[in-house]
C-alpha cells in the first residue's frame, strides 16, 4: 500500500496532521495511519492510550466533525488508523481550508478557495449573480452571432420572437430580473468592466522564453475572443495561415487545425475567470496554451489521455458553448487535441499542470532539441540533428569537428541514428559517404 488519494502515513502524531484530517474531509474521504513509515511500515507508537483517548476530542472541537479512530496491532506493533469520510460542507482547520488532491494535501486559497466554497453551496462561479449588470451590458450583436451559429446544431431551445432576455433566461443566463456572471462571459459588450484579465494574450518568442518579439492582446466577449484570437493567429503570428471555418478538420499545415481550436476553445470554457489572463506563446518550433485553473480532484493528467467524464470548471459557459456547436459533453476536448497531432504526424503534445493553470503545447516537428533528448539522444547526436536540419546533409568527418570527437564515435552514434531511423546513410560508400535526415 502506498500513499495517495485516501492513504496517509505518519510515523507519530503532532496535531498539525489535523490539516490533512480536514484535507480528507474537503475531498473524498481517506486514512490517516499513525505508526507507519512512509513506505508504509508499520513502525509503531508508544503513547497509543493517551491518543485514543485524545484524538477524537480534538477531530471533534478543531474541526467540527466526527472521524472513525481504532488501534491496530500487527507483530506485537500498536498503529492507529483514523477514517474520515467526506464531508458535505467545507472543513476548516484554524481558519484554513485544505483539501487532499492526489497524495498532497494542499492549502486551498484565492481563486482556489472561492471555486471550493461556492462549489459546495452548489454553485459555480459563473452560476454566480452578477448585481452590478443591467441589460446596457449586454451586447445584442453577440446574441444575433449566436443563434445564427447555434441554430444549425440542432442543439438550441425554441428562442423564435423572444427577447433578448427571454433568450439569455432560456440559456440559464439570468436569474429572477438579474444577470449571471456567465451572461456578460459569453455576451457582455465589456466583460473587462467587471472581471480584470478577461483577456487573451499573445506572443511570439524568439529562442528562449525571455526574447519577446512581439505581442498582442484581445478582449471582449468569449464569441468576440474566439474569432478574434484566431483572425490574429493568421494575420500576425502562423507563418502560414489556417482556416478555421471547418471547427472540426484535421488538415496538415503550420499546426493542425482542430488542436488550435480546441486549444483556445478549451480555455476559454475552463479558465478560472477571477485568475490571470489566458496567454499563448509561439515560439518557431512549438506553440503553447496556458490557462489558470487546475484540473479537479477526479480528473488527473493521465486520465485525460484515455475516455473520460467531462466535468467543466464552468458549467453554464460550458452548456451554451455546447449549444453553439463549439464542444461536446464527452470529455473529448484533450482527445481531439491529441488525434489532430497524431493525424498530421506532429509529436504528442505536452500536457501538464504548471503555475497553478492548465498547459498544453504542440510541436511543430519531431526534430526539436527538446524532443530529441526525449529520444534519449546524447549532446552530440542532438547537435548533429539540428545541424542537418540547416545543411541536409553531414559526413563522418562533419560529425567529428561539430563535436571535437573522435572517428569511432562519430561512427558509433551515426550508427545509432540510423537504428533510431532518424538518418538514413547515403548510397555512396567510403570518403564520399554521407548521412540525411530520414
Amino acid at each position: 500500500m502506498a500513499e495517495n488519494q485516501n492513504i496517509e502515513f505518519k510515523s507519530s502524531w503532532r496535531d498539525e496532521w489535523l490539516q490533512w484530517i480536514c484535507g480528507f474531509a474537503n475531498a473524498n474521504g481517506g486514512k490517516l495511519f499513525i505508526g507507519k513509515d512512509n513506505d508504509g511500515k508499520i513502525i509503531g507508537i508508544q503513547n497509543h492510550k493517551r491518543l485514543m483517548d485524545e484524538l477524537p476530542n480534538k477531530i471533534r472541537d478543531l474541526l467540527g466533525i466526527s472521524a472513525e479512530v481504532n488501534l491496530l496491532e500487527e507483530n506485537g506493533l500498536k498503529y492507529i488508523e483514523i477514517i474520515t469520510q467526506p464531508q458535505s460542507v467545507a472543513i476548516s482547520y484554524r481558519g484554513k481550508y485544505y483539501q487532499r488532491v492526489g497524495a498532497t494535501n494542499l492549502e486551498l486559497t484565492g481563486n482556489r478557495l472561492n471555486e471550493y466554497l461556492l462549489k459546495k453551496s452548489g454553485r459555480t462561479w459563473d452560476d454566480v449573480i452578477e448585481e452590478r449588470a443591467n441589460e446596457k451590458d449586454i451586447d445584442e450583436e453577440s446574441i444575433k452571432k449566436f443563434i445564427n451559429i447555434a441554430e444549425k446544431t440542432n442543439r438550441l431551445p425554441e428562442v423564435t420572437g423572444l427577447t433578448n432576455f427571454e433568450i439569455l433566461e432560456k440559456l440559464r443566463l439570468t436569474e429572477g430580473e438579474k444577470y449571471k456572471r456567465a451572461a456578460i462571459i459569453l455576451f457582455g459588450k465589456d466583460p473587462g468592466k467587471f472581471y480584470p484579465n478577461i483577456t487573451v494574450k499573445i506572443g511570439k518568442f524568439g529562442k528562449t522564453a525571455d526574447e519577446l518579439l512581439f505581442e498582442e492582446v484581445e478582449e471582449g466577449n468569449l464569441f468576440k475572443i474566439l474569432q478574434n484570437v484566431l483572425q490574429q493567429l493568421n494575420r500576425k503570428f502562423f507563418k502560414n495561415p489556417i482556416d478555421f471555418e471547418g471547427m472540426q478538420r484535421v488538415e496538415k499545415g503550420e499546426y493542425p487545425v482542430a488542436a488550435i481550436r480546441e486549444m483556445l476553445l478549451n480555455a476559454l470554457v475552463h479558465k478560472s475567470y477571477p485568475g490571470a489572463s489566458i496567454q499563448i506563446r509561439i515560439y518557431d518550433d512549438k506553440i503553447n496554451f496556458w490557462n489558470e485553473g487546475t484540473l479537479p480532484p477526479e480528473l488527473t493528467i493521465d486520465s485525460l489521455t484515455k475516455q473520460h467524464p467531462s466535468i467543466p470548471r464552468n458549467p453554464i459557459i460550458a452548456d451554451v458553448c455546447y449549444k453553439s456547436g463549439f464542444i461536446d459533453t464527452w470529455g473529448r476536448g484533450t482527445l481531439k487535441i491529441i488525434n489532430a497531432c497524431k493525424e498530421t504526424e506532429l509529436p504528442s503534445p505536452e500536457i501538464k499542470e504548471e503555475f497553478g493553470g492548465f498547459s498544453v503545447t504542440i510541436f511543430k516537428d519531431v526534430l526539436t532539441e527538446e524532443q530529441l533528448k526525449k529520444l534519449g539522444l546524447n549532446e552530440r547526436q542532438i547537435k548533429a540533428v539540428l545541424y542537418l536540419k540547416e545543411n541536409k546533409k553531414i559526413t563522418n568527418k562533419d560529425y567529428q569537428q561539430l563535436n571535437n570527437c573522435s572517428r569511432n564515435t562519430a561512427t558509433n552514434d551515426l550508427s545509432s541514428l540510423v537504428d533510431k531511423n532518424l538518418i538514413i546513410q547515403s548510397d555512396v560508400k567510403g570518403a564520399g559517404s554521407f548521412y540525411i535526415l530520414k
